[in-house]
């Protein structure tokens, strides 16, 4: 087989992603240690990754920035940040604006969102996303944000994964849920109120900073039908595709919900993003009408525990899909649960080939942030996962660099995905990727 390297951009952004209650630890006026510790939440976060300590944060940052990470998806812990209705606490400022400019100092650009699933345990106990105003308290927590940090941070997300928010909570309701605000009616309310949630953020962030580029992360799931050929489950694939990865984005494009979201039009929403950031991991199958899990189909590739499909096709499809938004468009989060690093490796050659097939049809991509850059606390499945490029041991805090964080170091430093390194770290992909 000839020697084969995939050139990406030299302007492509080499990025991993975190969430602060996931990494930080302590996150004590927050709604999801308010769970942790009634029981309502199975696992207790703790000290997560430690990051609180800024010393470690740091120490983690050296390592990204020795893998040649150029960006890093981060971000900021409203509850901590702002512990009570209106104030703000300045120790917590402190420590963002030292974890912002460490960054920077070492070559990493920050990517910053502005929720990332936890809320001030006031901001829930005030009615949620379904009280009265609860723009008013988003607009006064971004207003703060922007005035600390807007000149360190040009790249922000308002929210991650509104609709994995909406389900989590309301339906599956495995995350914490507002006190009698669960179930379909109010959660849908609550979408609505997000958007226009939205809408606010990003303007205030664009008349301070107009050069600012301002989006969010939007998960995207390639659903297929469970049984092929079977023309009621693909019809119900495409509605599930339509409520779960189109509508929002349809709204923020359009400035007009769907009947499904109250319909209308909200003011100020249209063409409120500068960018998409995506953020991929698989492919589900559904049955008509189901919205239960299926079973893997006969064939399909499963990530640790049969989590995940691994289906690295989907991404193009995803990206695809997105082009019709007509924004640049980032890579948000891309990852899988791996503890013993056997299909990490094989992960990141062949979904960052189809990265590099998407930007060679022209296709605006513009960053790749992998999921995750340490392990940490992954939300209702507490440790039960572990994602990281890095290792982490919870009880000892020690950290070991996997093998697929070297084998992301060398594509970083690159620039490139080559078969020498393919074949260094995945070598039984190699006729797949590159057949002759």
């Amino acid at each position: 087989m000839p020697d084969l390297t995939l050139f990406f951009p030299p302007d492509f952004l080499w990025g991993t992603a975190t969430a602060s209650h996931q990494v930080e630890g302590q996150n004590i006026t927050s709604d999801w240690w308010t769970a942790e510790k009634s029981g309502a939440i199975p696992y207790q976060s703790g000290r997560a990754a430690n990051w609180l300590d800024l010393s470690t944060a740091l120490a983690d940052f050296d390592l990204a920035a020795e893998m040649g990470t150029t960006s890093h998806r981060l971000s900021i812990e409203w509850a901590r940040l702002e512990p009570e209705p209106g104030k703000f606490d300045p120790d917590a400022r402190e420590y963002y604006r030292a974890i912002l400019a460490a960054l920077k100092a070492r070559g990493i650009e920050p990517m910053v969102t502005l929720h990332h699933f936890s809320l001030p345990q006031w901001f829930v106990d005030q009615g949620d996303f379904q009280g009265e105003k609860p723009e008013e308290a988003l607009l006064r927590y971004t207003s703060y944000v922007i005035s600390m940090f807007g000149d360190i941070v040009s790249k922000w997300i308002t929210f991650n994964e509104p609709v994995v928010f909406f389900y989590l909570r309301h339906l599956a309701r495995v995350f914490p849920q507002p006190a009698g605000q669960s179930g379909w009616r109010s959660g849908l309310r609550g979408l609505r109120s997000m958007l226009r949630c939205h809408a606010a953020m990003y303007h205030k962030i664009k008349e301070a900073y107009p050069e600012a580029e301002v989006g969010l992360a939007k998960q995207w799931i390639i659903f297929d039908e469970q049984r092929p050929g079977h023309i009621a489950d693909r019809w119900w694939a495409g509605r599930l595709s339509w409520a779960f990865n189109h509508m929002w984005m349809n709204a923020l494009k359009r400035g007009r919900p769907s009947l499904l979201l109250g319909g209308g039009r909200i003011r100020h929403l249209a063409n409120t993003f500068d960018f998409v950031g995506l953020n991929y991991y698989t492919r589900r199958g559904v049955r008509f009408l189901s919205l239960a899990d299926q079973p893997p189909r006969p064939g399909a590739q499963m990530s640790e525990t049969n989590y995940s499909e691994i289906y690295p096709e989907g991404l193009m499809q995803a990206m695809r899909a997105n082009l019709a938004y007509g924004k640049p468009i980032y890579i948000t989060e891309n990852g899988l649960p791996d503890q013993k690093d056997r299909q990490r490796p094989a992960f990141l050659a062949t979904h960052l080939h189809q990265v590099w097939r998407a930007i060679n049809f022209n296709s605006p991509i513009m960053g790749y942030y992998h999921w995750t850059l340490i392990d940490n606390f992954e939300w209702d499945r507490g440790w039960t996962q572990r994602f990281g490029l890095i290792a982490l041991d919870p009880d000892t805090q020690e950290r070991r660099l996997r093998p697929s964080g070297r084998m992301y170091g060398e594509i970083c430093r690159s620039n490139t995905l080559s078969t020498a390194i393919i074949e260094k770290y995945a070598p039984h992909i190699l006729d797949v990727m590159f057949p002759e």
